[in-house]
């Protein structure tokens, strides 16, 4: 770590514009594989994705698991401390629909969370939990 300041710590983990949009996916868009995250609008070069990936799962923010249906594969998926990173990444939604056009779909989602900021994250975040628990089993 360069300092012990919280912001700089945790921009370490987090604070690059892949990793947010790796986390994004995880959470917003459900994809959980290498290819997955390749086909993001974004267009991540190979080897930035397997360092991102890498750096994130060393610092504990998702976690590997084996793919149910090839060996080949593996599942990326948030452990519980990547999951609060989600109020995070929603307060970024809301700063960026002040500035920026946002797409309809998620504008619908940006719309229907303000109007209950705390429930929505709440359920948000209990359901990413409860999908990382069925999964243990």
């Amino acid at each position: 770590m360069r300092s012990e300041c919280p912001i700089s710590c945790s921009l370490e983990v987090f604070g690059d514009k892949w990793s947010l949009l790796i986390i994004r996916d995880l959470i917003f868009y459900q994809k959980s594989t290498y290819g997955d995250f390749l086909k993001s609008d974004e267009k991540i070069a190979t080897n930035i994705l397997a360092s991102r990936l890498l750096a994130l799962e060393e610092n504990g923010i998702i976690e590997k698991r084996e793919h149910p249906d090839s060996k080949a594969k593996v599942l990326y998926r948030l452990t519980n401390k990547g999951i609060d990173l989600l109020p995070i990444i929603f307060e970024i939604h809301l700063w960026a629909e002040k500035y920026f056009p946002i797409p309809e779909d998620l504008q619908e989602m940006v719309n229907d969370a303000k109007k209950n900021k705390e429930v929505a994250l709440n359920t948000m975040m209990e359901g990413l939990r409860k999908q990382l628990e069925e999964e243990v089993v």
